[in-house]
């Protein structure tokens, strides 16, 4: 299995015009989580986890899963620069596009992660991303662990 987490440089940098504050920390989240999995990928039984930071000049080109999301905005097709794509074993993709959704999937691996990693592994969320997880109801709980 593999995965592909791309975000925009921009929003990610916090650039005046991509998004704001808000949009910046949660992006720093994602990226976080996402490199916590690429550093332990094989704990989850991923071959690849592809971390893309994309630019205006690039408009959202995939590094490894070919898999790119767009929407319509005034009436012209914008291809999404912040998503998550993941390819199962079986050669299926799943796209993720809404942010809240694509921090939720990542942070549900890291918590996998720490289930079955000694010592901590966590990531420090903003206080926006902690709240989507915590509405997602994710979180290791060791005293809660068989």
């Amino acid at each position: 299995m593999r995965i592909e987490l791309r975000v925009c440089q921009h929003c990610l940098d916090g650039d005046d015009g991509h998004g704001g504050h808000h949009k910046s920390a949660l992006l720093q989240d994602m990226v976080a989580c996402a490199e916590v999995i690429q550093e332990h990928k094989d704990v989850l039984d991923l071959e690849d986890v592809h971390i893309r930071k994309v630019k205006d000049t690039e408009q959202g080109k995939p590094e490894a899963l070919p898999v790119v999301a767009a929407t319509i905005q005034n009436n012209q097709i914008v291809l999404n620069d912040t998503q998550l794509v993941a390819e199962g074993q079986d050669g299926n993709m799943l796209l993720y596009a809404n942010p809240d959704d694509i921090l939720t999937v990542l942070a549900g691996n890291v918590d996998e992660i720490s289930k079955a990693v000694p010592g901590d592994v966590t990531v420090d969320l903003s206080p926006k991303g902690a709240e989507i997880i915590s509405e997602a109801g994710l979180g290791a709980d060791r005293e809660k662990q068989p």
